[in-house]
């Protein structure tokens, strides 16, 4: 989850018209195959399709691919016409073994140095002088990347509700056929928060021979019944907002209300008691009523003026279905702490003391279970959010694991 007080540039939504987003440079030219991906797409650079509805909330340097043939998901249905939407930083090496992957969160897109801006730079956990960087829109947003909102080239319309169900692995595969286009041979780093650790725990089972670390950052191995239940109770939300229609919205009638109370509820649990004490307490704003309800309410205006409601429904069930030892065929192993056993990359585990959507409990279990793990604290009175507000203490922490691999040190 997490990206509670995330920004997305200025613009207002531009819902009922199209913008388009120029690359403001051409992508990498195309290299020989580099991850053994299932998808091996023929490498096409291509202007952005003109049907994002979300443009106004994609930085003008934001570059996009588009696979060319069908993509295939997990659950064994297909995909058309794919498109990635992505950022780089850094220049890859004549080896194309400096690559470091950025997974995001779940309102999260492609521009990690916005929501990660204080660990980018020279001396900083993501070195542009040292590192090829990339980060890009996960498949089922709505920031650039094939989703929801994305037209269904079948049918002519928007796919919403008809969006098929994907996972974690999905969107690990999507990345992996990116990378291969980009010509990136290895990884030194695939790092990501709350459903970007989903995406880095995946990748160092799916990639291994690929992916030289992980850094999974207030996170679990498999989704708890009550980050599940709190989910559910979001997904209600909307459900029970009028407009949704049952996911046949409208573009001028969507389901803000609920998608706006789906919010209220995931920003009380991205932050902790102490966090909404201090911050807020029981003071009053000018309209006469307690600051904390308004600072919420204001969080799920935000949202639906920059989020789809499908959208976020089809990616909290994703995170449901998080479970690495979920019908787990390679490696082929049985159960969840074998799962995590055979995993052998060096990782860092960072447990955020406050968080109380995914407990320090559930950081502990993966550097327990994990044979080369090592458990990192963040301590902050800001929940699960501090891995987006506390970025210093996090940079300090990524730093130091990074200097102890001999592959980055240079």
């Amino acid at each position: 989850m997490g990206n509670g007080e995330w920004g997305m540039g200025n613009g207002a939504l531009g819902i009922g018209h199209w913008v388009l987003v120029i690359n403001s440079s051409p992508p990498a030219p195309p290299a020989p195959p580099a991850l053994s991906s299932p998808y091996s797409p023929l490498p096409t650079p291509h202007s952005p399709l003109p049907d994002m509805l979300y443009s106004d909330f994609i930085s003008p340097q934001t570059q996009f691919y588009q696979i060319t043939m069908p993509f295939q998901l997990e659950g064994g249905e297909t995909l058309t016409g794919v498109q990635v939407a992505y950022r780089t930083w850094g220049q890859l090496s004549a080896q194309g073994d400096n690559g470091v992957l950025i997974c995001h969160a779940l309102t999260g897109s492609a521009d990690a140095d916005d929501w990660w801006e204080p660990l980018f730079g020279s001396g900083k956990a993501f070195n542009p002088e040292r590192d090829f960087i990339v980060c890009s829109n996960i498949l089922g947003s709505c920031y650039g990347t094939t989703g929801p909102t994305t037209i269904n080239p079948i049918t002519g319309n928007p796919y919403g509700v008809s969006f098929p169900k994907i996972t974690i692995r999905d969107l690990v595969h999507l990345q992996a056929a990116l990378l291969e286009y980009l010509g990136v041979q290895s990884l030194r780093l695939v790092i990501g928060g709350s459903l970007g650790g989903m995406q880095a725990l995946e990748w160092a089972l799916l990639y291994p021979e690929k992916v030289k670390a992980i850094a999974p950052i207030a996170v679990s191995g498999r989704h708890s019944a009550w980050c599940i239940g709190l989910s559910e109770a979001q997904r209600q939300a909307i459900y029970a907002d009028p407009n949704w229609q049952g996911g046949n919205y409208t573009l001028d009638a969507p389901p803000n209300q609920g998608l706006a109370v789906a919010r209220i509820m995931a920003m009380s649990t991205y932050r902790s008691w102490d966090s909404f004490t201090s911050r807020f307490g029981r003071q009053y704003d000018a309209s006469k009523q307690f600051a904390i309800a308004s600072y919420l309410q204001h969080q799920g205006q935000k949202l639906t003026e920059r989020f789809d409601a499908n959208t976020y429904i089809n990616l909290t069930h994703v995170m449901d279905r998080h479970d690495v030892a979920r019908d787990r065929t390679s490696p082929d192993l049985s159960d969840y702490e074998s799962i995590l056993q055979s995993i052998q990359q060096p990782t860092l585990v960072v447990a955020i003391d406050s968080d109380i959507l995914y407990p320090p409990v559930e950081q502990q279990e993966l550097a327990n279970l994990i044979p080369n793990a090592q458990l990192a604290w963040l301590k902050s009175t800001h929940g699960h959010d501090a891995f987006l507000i506390d970025t210093a203490a996090l940079n300090e922490i990524l730093i130091s694991f990074r200097q102890s691999l001999d592959f980055s040190a240079s």
